[in-house]
């Protein structure tokens, strides 16, 4: 008879119980949620699923979790501003991981997070759908087999279709996100290296901000509180009208002066980042938050001497065009799936790495502390105007 298995989490939020109740539990349905550290109790208790609230035990802390609630697994899902230093707790246990991204907002939570991590038992398993969804395996796969000849060049798009909720939820505050390179792009500076098959050593950056989002409306207002509300492109009745995307419940004032500015720190309205990778292969990525409805597009173009290959998520489709040929291939995968099918993909490591089924998770610690270096010289590269390089873990 298999064990039930007993999972703890730390913040317990909307992100990490989805995933446990859509992707965990699908494939592992013994999963028990049997501890959580949280402070907000209320609402973390509603988000458990039913067979999960009558045995649960809230903690105080991390480690009275781990010494009374005999667990399997460990979970984390705190705001951004947190996951480092939950994580580096986690590192004194022998317990299975699942961090969520940005595994750190800063160098030194980044390099406190290496250094806790270089001779630890715990295996992690990081949130990187994108780099483990079936359209970036099947890129990957090509690229080896050949199908670029050598990968010489990438460019990667993130138009974001729901980015305004980098400015009317909590992701606003800049000492939770610290900017959306962290935030955003260290998915996709994770899979673009994964795919060219080489860390990015240099970057530069910049970015546009307080163009569009952010302001000087008062401080915690809201829209129900607003007398602009009929005209207000971002309240909730002009959204649900114009299908414009984005939550269409009363919510915090996307041009408030909680933004932050320039100075202070805030969110990039959209923001650019020329990189150049260990192979001497260099590439571009471009996020833009203020796009709306069919603008979406994520994806990248993988080129090399013999072809080209060329994927979007929201497209669902993988293209390959042959330079010495006269073929070109459009690959289609299943449809409907979360974060593009990577999640799921990942709640099949998580739970194989906890069974001992496997030994090593596709998306490491290793990883997530890479693309946080990468991300935070792209932050320095935008504020500064320069190249800068980047840290390698192991350094």
């Amino acid at each position: 008879m298999k064990k039930t298995l007993r999972l703890g989490v730390v913040g317990h939020g909307g992100r990490i119980s989805g995933v446990i109740k859509s992707c965990l539990r699908s494939i592992e349905p013994d999963l028990r949620v049997v501890g959580i550290v949280d402070p907000d109790q209320e609402n973390a208790r509603t988000r458990l699923d039913e067979c999960d609230r009558k045995d649960v035990v809230f903690y105080k802390t991390l480690d009275e979790m781990v010494r009374k609630a005999n667990l399997d697994a460990l979970a984390i899902g705190t705001r951004c501003n947190l996951h480092a230093p939950f994580a580096i707790q986690a590192a004194r246990y022998d317990i299975p991981l699942y961090l969520e991204k940005p595994v750190a907002i800063s160098m030194s939570q980044a390099l406190s997070l290496e250094k806790a991590f270089r001779k630890t038992r715990c295996k992690v398993v990081v949130s990187f759908p994108l780099r483990v969804s079936p359209l970036c395996l099947m890129t990957r796969k090509l690229i080896e087999e050949g199908a670029v000849g050598r990968p010489d060049h990438i460019a990667a798009l993130n138009y974001v279709p729901y980015g305004t909720c980098y400015w009317d939820f909590f992701y606003r505050y800049y000492n939770i996100s610290h900017g959306l390179f962290l935030q955003k792009a260290t998915h996709d500076l994770d899979y673009m290296s994964h795919l060219m098959g080489s860390n990015i050593v240099r970057i530069a950056a910049m970015g546009n901000y307080g163009r569009i989002f952010g302001g000087k409306k008062p401080a915690g207002l809201r829209c129900s509180k607003c007398k602009e509300q009929d005209t207000c492109l971002e309240s909730p009745q002009n959204r649900k009208r114009n299908s414009s995307g984005g939550t269409t419940e009363d919510h915090l004032c996307t041009f408030s002066v909680d933004c932050g500015t320039p100075k202070s720190g805030t969110n990039e309205d959209c923001s650019s980042a020329l990189v150049e990778f260990a192979s001497g292969a260099h590439g571009i990525y471009t996020q833009v938050f203020f796009s709306r409805r069919d603008a979406q597009q994520r994806g990248a173009t993988v080129s090399g001497y013999e072809g080209t290959l060329s994927f979007d998520w929201y497209k669902n489709e993988l293209r390959r065009i042959r330079h010495h040929a006269p073929f070109s291939d459009t690959i289609k995968p299943g449809e409907g799936l979360s974060h593009f099918g990577g999640d799921t993909e990942l709640a099949h490591d998580f739970i194989n790495l906890v069974r001992g089924k496997i030994k090593k998770s596709r998306t490491p610690i290793e990883t997530g502390i890479q693309s946080a270096y990468a991300c935070l010289a792209a932050t320095q590269s935008a504020r500064t105007g320069r190249f800068v390089k980047v840290r390698q873990v192991g350094q």
